[in-house]
This record gives C-alpha cells, structure tokens and sequence, in this order.
C-alpha cells in the first residue's frame, strides 16, 4: 500500500458553514501538521473566487488547490476531509461532500503528485465510498488501500 494521505491529514465527518470554510478545514490540517502556511489557504480561496468552482472535478468532489508556492508551501502534501452536510460551490457537479486539499512547493511536484490522485480517483466508487466514511481511520484506509 502506497500511503497517498497521511493519516493525521485526514477527518471524516466535518463541519463546514460554506464553500470557503470547507477549504479551510482541509488547509488547516496542513497548517497543523506545519506543511502549509496560511498564504497557501488564501491563494486556493481566492483561486476559486478568481476562476469559479473549477476545483470540483467530479460529482461531491473539490480538489482545492492554487499554484506552486515554495514560500507557503514547506513540502509537497495532501489532505482529505468529508463534509457531515454536503456544501454548494457553484458548480453543476454540487453538492461536494469530499474535499481535498493538494499543496505544492514546484511545478514539477504539483504535476507528479496530481498524477497520483487522477489515479486514485479512477477507482470505481472511491468518492462514494469516502463520503460514506464515519470515521477518519475508515477514511484513511478507503484513500491508501
């Protein structure tokens, strides 16, 4: 098994009031876990409020991200949260009920790690099943099995 996630960058089940917030909790794992700062948050906030609800990729699916950074960025890294209510973020692929966070300090990186979660999320039912998940541990062992 290829761990894609670390777990303490992974929670099920959490509260978000909006679109905005819902990037905030998937960004504030990273900055808990000293990967991210702050800044990289905000360029993924005003990514989507310069550009539209592109991040969500799929039905119930945001890939919340903004362009390299090697400032705000400290090393490359994921991170995953479920919504316990699903959010709108404009997008016809609404309500988004996974939302994952992918932060990068180089282009080179930012494509490499993209490779691996278009792979994950090839796997039939992977956004189902991780909106499904009542538990973080659960939902560490759908994204990295």
């Amino acid at each position: 098994m290829e761990e894609l996630i670390k777990k303490d960058n992974i929670r099920a089940n959490v509260i978000a009031e909006h679109w905005e917030d819902a990037i905030r909790k998937a960004g504030q794992l990273l900055i808990d876990n000293k990967k991210i700062e702050e800044d990289y948050i905000n360029s993924m906030i005003d990514s989507v409020k310069e550009l539209g609800p592109y991040i969500v990729l799929s039905q119930g699916f945001a890939l919340a991200h903004a362009a390299p950074n090697e400032t705000a960025v400290h090393e490359p890294c994921l991170s995953l949260v479920t919504l316990k209510k699903p959010i709108d973020f404009g997008s016809p692929n609404d309500p988004v009920k996974v939302v994952m966070c992918l932060a990068c300090t180089d282009k080179a990186t930012h494509v490499d790690l993209l490779s691996k979660v278009a792979k994950k999320l090839m796997k039939e039912n992977i956004i189902d099943d991780a909106a499904k998940c009542t538990s973080s541990d659960e939902l560490y062992h759908v994204i990295n099995d």
